[in-house]
């Protein structure tokens, strides 16, 4: 190891722990022990642009093991990108662009959220399907426009979480060759030494799913792991894990090779020690000169890596015109102009009874004709999710371009996968279940909730109306539990022509993930719903059908497959001499961003009496219903059954509700 290397790695090491002490929080066993991995990763492999870090070209770089973030930001501040020192004094203080876990959109160089453990490893599995589809789709003989690696580096627990077991399996079967995991194996986790729960052979784990496996003994050994690295990258049909044996809390006379260097501060003795058995002699938060200046050297070399990448581009727009402009424009986001004018649109008197879940299939063929970027499938259910893409091929390693994506049962790696395509770039991502196994997945939809990326998760079999298949497979708790998530906004649609608008809503935007919510029943194209949806659903409710404000007695609340019959309830009320109002709510989370007097409009103040309906669980209403108001809901698990006597049972019936709306008026 050269001099300069030498003080690199252990300027990683020091830093990470200055950081961590002067919070008197933090992680620093994985930055001491893994910070030569790190630093051999960056240094001699990983392809990125300091002064441009969402160069598209670019190496992606996920820490899994986001508790080790000190590291992360460390590797930054030392390769040049804009994370000053004032910023890592402030490590995981309020406000501060160096918080607790990795934050992608928070800070420079971040590619994505981590700290759920294994979710980055899944994400990074999605980031290597997303290059390897867009590679397939426009590289040309002599111009590999899209052309780079994915690194994760992870930690024994990531590797013992189930969701890395389900994208490993994923990732070797498709076999990503541009995917490489660096593997921190220190046997330790934070309760203890690593035996005391894990003892499988993760190198035959991975063999047997399809990957190269490589092992560095000796994590200090800069040699072994640059050739280690450089011996995945030739790899080209496997996915490669690289197993590196690692010293937790390395240079620790007192804590090294302990638990107790995971998951809190050396403490001051401990730090000196430390820094001696580093031969460290800078003040805390200072580097050696020699350090500080290789941060233009990487800046020059960053420049000339995307400046070779901009003189194939351009001689490939010179080649490939039609090519090119399509890639741009899917680097930058863009959508066709055009990209939605030929969605249907459905009228009553016209179209039967239909599904969402079929209108959702409907919508997604004629997307797929206008969006170069469609890319996703489901969870071994496209069937009955109706996601299959039905003009273009399977993705699988000898048709990387195919759009359809079979995710296997892998609900949770699905979701990640998801995440990590969005977070790359250059697709419009989406993954399909039922509803009920969304709590499979649901930490990655809050993780894409959290980093505020347009993955969008389609959701069928809405309610108890899934019918014989039971209370397994009904949803009861799930609407409103995803409603109260943060950052997501879920939209549950009525008819066919909201969840056209569902679609045009979800793919115009691109700030957080979309669930939609679709039925496995028909139901039928409400009355006025082809020009009121339009501009209603955007909004999260609108009237679908009204009384004059003088005659208004009753509001009439629902969401999905319960809005039509509250528009038969409505007319039964009529004919009782009673004004109805109602109001099709598709999302409360669209509904609370309208201004205040766009709801009182929707649900004013003076009418008290209102009537909501919900085939799932009553937890949220309460905010729009009042003091006054009732609904009928389910707040108990389903049962097996047809769909029809389901709903008869649970009092989901035209007469039933009216003769509740009665009982208010």
């Amino acid at each position: 190891m050269s001099r300069i290397d030498e003080q690199m790695v252990n300027s990683i090491r020091v830093l990470s722990m200055d950081m961590i002490e002067k919070a008197n929080s933090g992680h620093p066993g994985l930055p001491m022990g893994a910070a030569p991995m790190a630093f051999a990763l960056w240094k001699n492999h990983l392809k990125f642009n300091p002064e441009h870090p969402t160069w598209f070209n670019r190496d992606r770089f996920v820490l899994s093991a986001g508790h080790g973030s000190a590291m992360l930001y460390s590797l930054l501040h030392l390769f040049g990108y804009d994370l000053p020192i004032s910023e890592l004094k402030k490590f995981r203080q309020t406000g501060s662009k160096t918080p607790g876990h990795p934050e992608f959109g928070h800070t420079v160089g971040v590619d994505a959220t981590t700290g759920p453990l294994g979710q980055g490893f899944a994400m990074g599995v999605g980031m290597a399907m997303a290059e390897a589809h867009l590679g397939a789709k426009f590289n040309q003989p002599e111009f590999p426009v899209i052309d780079h690696h994915t690194y994760v580096l992870c930690g024994d627990g990531c590797l013992m979480e189930g969701i890395s077991y389900e994208a490993a399996s994923l990732a070797g079967h498709l076999k990503l060759g541009k995917l490489v995991v660096l593997y921190d194996s220190n046997d330790i986790s934070l309760d203890g030494d690593l035996n005391e729960s894990f003892s499988e052979d993760i190198e035959l784990r991975f063999r047997s799913a399809g990957w190269q496996t490589l092992r560095v003994d000796d994590g200090n050994d800069l040699d072994a792991l640059d050739a280690a690295i450089h011996l995945a990258k030739t790899e080209k049909s496997r996915p490669t894990l690289i197993e590196v044996k690692t010293v937790i809390g390395y240079g620790s006379p007192g804590k090294a090779g302990k638990s107790a260097a995971h998951g809190s501060p050396l403490g001051e003795k401990e730090l000196k020690l430390a820094k001696a058995a580093y031969d460290w002699q800078m003040p805390p938060f200072e580097l050696p000169k020699t350090v500080e200046n290789q941060k233009e050297f990487y800046h020059s070399k960053g420049r000339a890596s995307e400046s070779n990448w901009l003189r194939t581009f351009n001689a490939y727009k010179q080649k490939y015109p039609e090519l090119a402009e399509s890639l741009q424009q899917l680097m930058d986001g863009n959508l066709t102009n055009d990209w939605d004018l030929e969605l249907p649109v459905f009228h009553e008197k016209d179209n039967p009874a239909i599904a969402t879940r079929e209108v959702s299939g409907i919508v997604l063929q004629e997307l797929e004709k206008k969006l170069p970027n469609l890319f996703g499938g489901a969870a071994d259910l496209a069937s009955s999710n109706k996601t299959n893409l039905k003009a273009s091929d399977r993705f699988a390693p000898e048709n990387y371009a195919g759009k359809n994506i079979s995710f296997g049962v892998r609900e949770f790696a699905m979701g990640a996968a998801v995440n990590g395509m969005t977070l790359h770039g250059g697709v419009q991502a989406f993954g399909a279940t039922f509803f009920v196994f969304s709590d499979y997945l649901r930490s990655a939809i809050r993780s894409a909730a959290l980093m505020g990326i347009p993955s969008t998760f389609i959701m069928t079999h809405d309610s108890i109306a899934v019918g014989e298949d039971g209370p397994t497979h009904e949803p009861i708790e799930h609407l409103a539990s995803f409603r109260a998530m943060p950052g997501l906004t879920v939209i549950r649609p009525a008819d066919g022509n909201e969840t056209v608008e569902a679609y045009r809503y979800t793919f115009n935007q691109k700030i957080q993930p979309t669930m939609l919510v679709l039925s496995r029943q028909n139901l039928p194209i409400l009355p006025g719903s082809a020009e009121k949806a339009k501009t209603g659903l955007a909004k999260g409710a609108y009237i679908l059908a009204d009384s004059p404000l003088d005659q208004l007695d009753i509001l009439l609340l629902a969401s999905g497959s319960e809005v039509h019959l509250m528009t038969a309830v409505r007319e039964k009320l009529a004919k009782q001499g009673y004004g109805a109002r109602v109001v099709s709510m598709p999302s409360f989370d669209l509904f609370e961003k309208q201004s205040p007097e766009y709801k009182e409009s929707i649900l004013p103040k003076a009418v008290k009496t209102r009537f909501a309906a919900e085939m799932g669980a009553s937890y949220g209403w309460h905010k729009y219903l009042g003091d006054s108001g009732k609904m009928l809901a389910i707040d108990s698990f389903g049962m097996s059954g047809s769909g029809d006597e389901l709903a008869a049972h649970f009092g989901f019936t035209i007469d039933n509700l009216t003769k509740l709306a009665l009982q208010q008026l």
